[in-house]
């Protein structure tokens, strides 16, 4: 034993430091093991700004993050425990070589020591053990603390089986990602975001679209949390633009109160401009939008110069946050038009 800590007991055994053939050892007990059951919902956002080729998994996030990422990028588990010194030797080597990759492969750090049974289920017997899935099985393996040179050329092996190899048509996978995303479909959209950042760590266009994620289910901090991790020149650019409109306007409704309140205010007083104001934001921000150019056009149409234009100002806010595309942006800026120039 290389390592000067001895280990503490497990529910199965790990020699350390020594190499094992990456044979029957490394060979999972099925082909379509569960490692703890149903994979959680995706997570992506300022994690994946931070750091989204080396992540630290758990068992049950094993499902979703090794085997399925697996799918469209090849996935490296580097199994270690924090009383292995080899593993100490290797993690450094091998990270430095999956940042080098640029995107082609990803790694995962699993500590069995914590999260002893997919290492179990792998009946993997020696650690550090390094074991590479490609379409969501095992594909090459190797065991023990190895050189520089050998482990970039595992990598670049691996990389090899990239099916989305970087480079790839990353447009093609964000167009699709914001289809979904207007179909609704946020976890698949969110997927696909966090694939593009796979290949592209960094991308303004998918770090955008999973905020947009985060704001379409309600998660309106986390969106703001993402937001913060990208550079403030990038702020007023696309869709990164849009979500940070929408998360102002979800504030500015989050300080006028309850809208049925609002919606009494309006109604009781039509020529209150500035409660029929009020009330066109927090339409906006339950997702009425329709119902929201209406009350705004309302105003341009009895008053223009209220509050220095500012309905049409609101409004113009409003279709950067929902976009050019959106039918409500689209009926709205033919609704005011005609009173406009009428």
């Amino acid at each position: 034993m290389s390592d000067d800590t001895t280990p503490p007991k497990q529910n199965m055994s790990y020699s350390m430091g020594g190499s094992v053939s990456a044979g029957a050892s490394m060979t999972p007990t099925s082909a379509g093991a569960s490692f703890g059951g149903a994979p959680s919902a995706p997570s992506a956002s300022a994690q994946a700004a931070a750091g989204p080729l080396i992540k630290d998994v758990t068992t049950d996030s094993f499902m979703a993050d090794v085997l399925e990422a697996s799918k469209s990028t090849p996935v490296i588990v580097d199994f270690w425990a924090p009383w292995c010194g080899p593993c100490k030797q290797l993690g450094p080597v091998i990270e430095n070589a999956v940042a080098a990759a640029k995107g082609a492969v990803t790694l995962a750090k699993m500590d069995i020591e914590k999260y002893p049974d997919v290492a179990g289920q792998m009946r993997i017997q020696s650690i550090p053990a390094v074991v590479a899935f490609v379409d969501g099985k095992p594909a090459d393996a190797f065991m023990g603390a190895k050189p520089a040179g050998e482990v970039q050329a595992f990598i670049d092996k691996i990389a090899a089986m990239n099916p989305n190899p970087p480079g790839a048509d990353l447009n093609a996978i964000l167009d699709e990602a914001d289809q979904l995303l207007k179909d609704e479909d946020f976890g698949a959209a969110a997927d696909l975001y966090s694939s593009v950042l796979a290949q592209e760590p960094g991308s303004v266009d998918a770090l955008a679209g999973i905020g947009q994620c985060y704001f379409a289910v309600g998660e309106h901090d986390k969106a703001r949390e993402l937001v913060a991790t990208i550079p403030e020149e990038h702020h007023t650019q696309g869709a990164l633009a849009a979500l940070v409109k929408s998360l102002e306007l979800a504030d500015q409704a989050n300080e006028l109160g309850d809208i049925s309140s609002l919606a009494a205010a309006s109604e009781k007083e039509p020529n209150n401009h500035q409660a029929r104001y009020d009330y066109a934001i927090a339409l906006n921000a339950h997702g009425r939008r329709e119902e929201a150019v209406e009350q705004l056009v309302a105003i341009v149409k009895a008053d223009r110069k209220w509050e220095e234009d500012g309905a049409r100002e609101k409004l113009l806010e409003f279709f950067a946050a929902w976009g050019n595309m959106d039918p409500a942006t689209v009926s709205g800026r033919r609704a005011l038009s005609s009173v406009l120039f009428s």
